[in-house]
This record gives C-alpha cells, structure tokens and sequence, in this order.
C-alpha cells in the first residue's frame, strides 16, 4: 500500500509538472502571438534617444523658442527626420508644415506645426493623434534653455514611436488606423499649436478616436512618494473613455508593466496639469486622451534642463508603453468608445 501510495503520488506529481509547464507554454505562445507589437517596440533603444536628444537639445536650437531661429530650424530638423524614413506629410500641410500667425503679447508671430502621417490599411479614415510639443522657452537673461526634458524628451520618443510604426509598416505590418504624428508650435504661449491644429484641423475631429501626449518623459519627479523609478504619470485617461483607460492599464501588464501614477489626474489637483499641455485642446473637442508626464524637477524652465540629467533607460520604456498602447489603438477592432455612448 505504501509503495501504492508513493507511486500515485509521484505519478500525481508528474501530471501536475506537466500540466503547469503546458500552462506555462500555451500562455508564453499566446502572448507572443497578440504581442505583435513587440518586435518593432524592442527598436525604440536608448541609444538612439539618446542620439537625436542631444541634438535636438543643443544649443544649435537656441532655446525653441516659438517664432525665432531656433524654432525654424526645429521644424527643419523634424521635416528632415520624417523625410529621409519615408513618412508621409500631413495631407494639407506645406511639405510638413501648417503654418500660422499667432498673436503673442500683441505681437504676430510666424510659426509652424509639423505633422507627418502613416495611413491605415483597413481603416485610413479613422486617426490616432501622437503629440508633443516641438517649442521651449528660448533665451532668457542671455542664457539659452535648452529644454531636454521639456519637450526635447517627448519630441524624440515621438520621432522614435513614429519610425517603429514605419518598420512595421515596411514588414507588412502596418496600423490598420492612421497614425498622426503632430508636434505643436506654441505650447508655452498658452497652447496656441495645439488649440490652431483643432480649430483648423488637417483631418477630421470626428473621425479622430484618441490623442496621446508625451510632454516631459526623460527624468523623474523628486517629490514623489513612491521611490519606484519605473515609474510614468497618467493624466486624462479616464475622463472621457472608461474603455481608453482599461486599455492602457492592460496594455501596460502585458507589456513593460511599469506603475502606473495617477496622482495628477485627481480632478482636485492644485497644479491642473490635465489643463496645461496639449491634449487638453483635444479634451476639449471630446476626443479622448492621455498626457503621459515625468512631474517636474528643479531644472523646469531653466537652462540646466540639459541632456546629461535625462535617464534614457526610463524614457526608452515610457516611449514603448506608448508605441503599445497606440499599437492597440490603432489595430484594435472597434474604435474605443466615449462615456457617454
């Protein structure tokens, strides 16, 4: 009986073992298969952040400031990247550009948004709007501010989002929605590029399912209370499209599983960042949304924001969550739905 026992419950061991590894292998397959985005996030890398950062943070640009030298050549150095990596212009825009005339401290200013776009396969008239802010604070008491986090961080993890999405494209297997690619001129005027794209819009806002903003995501926020670096803040995500929401949380397991922070979505937030960055012109014209945000530090809006303080580790991964989370969007079955439908 003993020998009985022992041998049933070895061979009930074994099935348990073989079972669990079955498990094991059918869940890891089944991943990988609806994880169709990862080969192409794997090519968002750090080093390649790293690369145009530091260019496009360099003094060459002058500080970003809207309307000046600096800016224009911004707008060229973007135009140049989206170019040479085949990515189409904006359709109405001139060669990338949609250009404006904004009334600054009663002042005109001659400005641009660069907007580039990769059409959709089964769905093009349906868009995914990525935005970030090209401009910065410019010149100030002959200093130049350079701007690496504010927005030079969310400027190149779209540059990097945008050319995975054209690797995927080149491998057969490109959205099935279109992706816009938008960086606004004018975001620390008052977002004035942002507020120009939605009130003068290149593709229709109706047909516009999302807007996911990437504005500072290069360095971490020193009052935080969870010392977890890994770590990005989310703000918006539920405001108008529960199903927005769930699906950012689930893309998030599934994929780099950082935290996820909502401590600026409170509607009591006293800073009202969901207010204060572009997608909140996109908000406003009930298009769902995401602001995707570091916090601030010592060095916002002052010249030592510089390339050698950003941790690109962390940027790498932020700017994959949000290739995933626009992968999904974009090849998903149904568009996501607002609240109130």
């Amino acid at each position: 009986n003993r020998f009985f026992n022992f041998k049933t419950n070895n061979q009930l061991n074994i099935m348990r073992t073989l079972y669990l590894f079955t498990f094991l292998f059918c869940t890891t397959l089944g991943f990988a298969q609806t994880n169709a985005s990862d080969p192409f996030a794997e090519t968002i890398e750090s080093e390649d952040l790293r690369q145009l950062l530091y260019v496009y943070a360099s003094d060459f640009f002058q500080g970003r400031e809207t309307g000046t030298l600096g800016q224009k050549r911004a707008v060229t150095f973007l135009k140049e990247f989206y170019e040479t990596r085949g990515i189409k212009a904006g359709a109405g825009s001139e060669d990338y550009f949609q250009k404006m005339t904004l009334n600054i401290r009663d002042k005109e200013v001659k400005t641009e948004n660069v907007i580039a776009i990769i059409e959709g396969s089964e769905k093009p008239d349906e868009y995914l709007v990525l935005s970030s802010h090209l401009d910065h604070i410019g010149i100030r008491k002959g200093l130049i501010n350079n701007g690496a986090d504010d927005d030079g961080s969310g400027t190149v993890s779209l540059l990097e989002i945008a050319e995975a999405f054209q690797k995927a494209v080149e491998a057969g297997n490109g959205p099935k929605r279109s992706v816009i690619f938008l960086h606004v001129t004018g975001e620390e005027k008052g977002l004035l590029g942002s507020k120009y794209y939605t009130d003068n819009p290149l593709y229709p806002l109706a047909n516009t399912i999302a807007n996911l903003n990437i504005d500072m995501v290069g360095r971490t926020d020193p009052k935080r209370v969870n010392d977890n670096p890994n770590y990005i803040y989310l703000i918006g995500s539920d405001r108008l499209s529960t199903e927005l929401h769930e699906l950012s949380e689930e893309v998030n397991k599934a994929t780099v599983n950082i935290d996820l922070d909502y401590t600026f979505n409170a509607h009591d937030d006293k800073n009202r960042f969901y207010f204060r960055s572009d997608h909140y012109n996109f908000a406003k014209n009930n298009i769902p949304v995401i602001f995707y945000f570091n916090g601030t530090h010592a060095d916002y809006h002052k010249p030592t924001d510089t390339v050698d303080k950003i941790e690109f580790n962390l940027m790498e991964t932020r700017a994959r969550l949000i290739f995933a989370t626009a992968w999904e969007l974009t090849n998903r079955e149904e568009r996501i739905k607002l609240i109130e439908e």
